[in-house]
């Protein structure tokens, strides 16, 4: 099938999908469910043939955690879908009404964005989540997943058509970009006339590739240079499990904690405490000069050391003489996805979630958790770490536009 055939059924489909119903929606998204979790094992069969490949490419092994599926995450890629059906649907809500003093009615309500286009990397798990979101909110999805995950994606996608099929929903609400080469998805992006938004996922140089080339509006979901703060009024038994949970949890992910800031006045006592936690997890760290003495084995950090998400288990370490200078450190270097300060001092908490850039501040707590499910909005279509039409975790919402309905009794302007 051609590219423009692909994108013409899609933008056809998008007629039959905006007018669904939310219990056809819903119905059709726990159909999606159970097929999944029924053809748990050819989809299994159809990865380990692209973990083979990944293998024989040398594929660093964060990659690899995010190409492997497995029963456990079949079945989280199901219970997404479900608690996607679960979810109260955006279609239709008003946002706001008022009238005008020519008695004129102004609705302003949510209505879906038509054909989302969405070019991933890597990631199989995205093909279901994204179906969800898009379908639930009102859209048809045209997908294009990179070649190592070519053949998971084609087993999954064969799966939710299956299962829209026998829910009498049409098929083509869901395409999947076979074709691998790189001058169909150079093309893809020119497509405009079918598609209405594209979002990228994956890493810098395909976000980069498709800000870059696109003449379709890009959502565009950044990559994470995610730092924790630990301030000098830090409950240090509190912050070491922060930082291993959010550094080692998963690493090939992009809320993973890629560097450490250090308050001056309890490097002394915090670092060495640091310095064996990532020992114990295999964590290299490259450290500054004011840091380096205290965490036994760092290597020296570099300018681009702080500015690198490593995907990898490999942190930085910076030492500050305050929160300010912490916070500009992070601003200075950071991606805008996610930042965190550990500390038991409010007004410095506050000042930090006042002043850091970024889709997500957090205070105490992992970054871990900047994910569309543990924001409880089911699966996510991507974090955005740009300021407009979405930014943090993408769920329902952020999928939709919106249109004025206006009515009157024959108002005319003067």
């Amino acid at each position: 099938m051609t590219l423009t055939s692909i994108c013409q059924k899609a933008f056809e489909a998008k007629y039959e999908v905006q007018n669904l119903s939310t219990e056809i929606k819903n119905k059709a998204l726990r159909a999606v469910a159970e097929e999944i979790v029924a053809e748990s094992d050819s989809i299994i069969a159809a990865n380990e043939i692209d973990l083979a490949h990944a293998k024989e490419n040398g594929m660093h092994p964060g990659m690899i955690d995010r190409l492997t599926l497995n029963d456990k995450r079949i079945e989280a890629i199901a219970e997404g879908l479900r608690q996607v059906a679960d979810l109260p649907d955006p279609i239709g809500e008003v946002m706001e009404e008022f009238t005008r003093p020519n008695g004129m009615r102004i609705k302003k309500v949510r209505v879906p964005m038509g054909v989302v286009g969405i070019i991933y990397e890597s990631r199989p798990n995205v093909t279901p989540d994204a179906f969800a979101l898009t379908f639930k909110s009102g859209n048809a999805v045209i997908l294009k997943g990179g070649s190592d995950c070519i053949n998971s994606n084609i087993a999954i996608t064969k799966a939710i058509k299956k299962a829209l099929e026998e829910s009498g929903v049409t098929p083509e609400a869901i395409q999947l970009i076979e074709d691998t080469d790189r001058a169909v998805t150079k093309e893809f992006m020119t497509m405009k006339q079918y598609v209405d938004v594209l979002i990228p996922r994956g890493s810098a140089g395909l976000i980069r590739a498709v800000t870059e080339n696109s003449n379709i509006p890009v959502i565009e979901t950044g990559t994470g240079n995610c730092h924790i703060y630990v301030d000098k009024d830090a409950d240090l038994e509190k912050a070491i499990p922060i930082i291993i949970n959010a550094k080692t949890q998963r690493i090939g992910v992009c809320n993973a904690a890629e560097s450490l800031v250090v308050h001056e006045d309890i490097k002394d006592r915090f670092l060495p405490l640091f310095s064996k936690a990532m020992k114990e997890h295999n964590v290299e760290v490259r450290a500054d000069a004011d840091s380096k003495p205290f965490i036994e084995g760092s290597i020296d950090a570099t300018e681009e050391d702080f500015g690198k998400e490593y995907l990898d288990y490999i942190i930085s370490v910076k030492t500050v003489k305050n929160v300010d200078e912490a916070i500009a450190h992070i601003n200075k270097y950071n991606t805008g996805h996610s930042e965190c300060i550990v500390t038991e001092n409010k007004e410095t908490a506050q000042r930090f979630l006042d002043r850091v850039d970024a889709a997500c501040v957090y205070v105490n707590v992992s970054t871990r958790f900047t994910d569309g499910f543990e924001f409880g909005l089911g699966a996510e279509i991507g974090i955005s770490t740009q300021k407009l039409h979405a930014r943090g975790p993408m769920g329902l919402k952020e999928l939709t536009s919106y249109k004025y309905e206006i009515t009157g009794e024959g108002q005319i302007r003067g």
